[in-house]
């Protein structure tokens, strides 16, 4: 089955992604020992939050066209499919060993890895028009966070 997303769509998963995040996240930063490391997590869990308010303030931005619906939808059944995408793709439940600092960080580049591969993928989705241009601002985003990751995973590496 092949769906066609507009820019609103993508955007929707993407704040649902960022919320999975959030939850990583806080999550992780329970786990761990450490004040310091407990901090860049919590902080990377208030990134999570900020990049969701910024992918609502792009939807909000969207004009109408972006927002037209691409496919007939009268049970709103993609935005299910699209929640069950974004919960099933990125910052699932995986096997880690969250009190591992050095797991708990390859763990986030992962996903942060996996986020920019799905946008990626969605990018191809959006037609012409529709959108497009604005899902490279969230792969963007999600770029950020794998060179903040990673330069803390160095840290640890040494």
């Amino acid at each position: 089955m092949y769906h066609k997303f507009n820019a609103k769509e993508i955007l929707e998963m993407a704040e649902q992604i960022e919320r999975n995040g959030f939850l990583f996240y806080t999550k992780a930063a329970e786990s761990v020992q450490g004040d310091e490391i407990k901090k860049f997590l919590s902080e990377l869990a208030e990134m999570e939050v900020a990049h969701e308010k910024t992918f609502a303030e792009m939807k909000n931005q969207l004009g109408s066209q972006e927002k037209e619906e691409v496919v007939f939808d009268p049970y709103e059944e993609t935005a299910a499919y699209l929640q069950a995408l974004a919960d099933t793709r990125v910052f699932y439940e995986k096997e880690i060993d969250m009190s591992s600092v050095e797991e708990v960080l390859k763990a986030a580049i992962i996903a942060e890895k996996d986020s920019i591969v799905f946008y990626l993928g969605m990018k191809d989705m959006v037609p012409e028009g529709k959108g497009k241009t604005r899902v490279d601002g969230i792969i963007k985003e999600e770029m950020k966070h794998i060179q903040i990751i990673s330069n803390e995973l160095m840290k640890y590496k040494r």
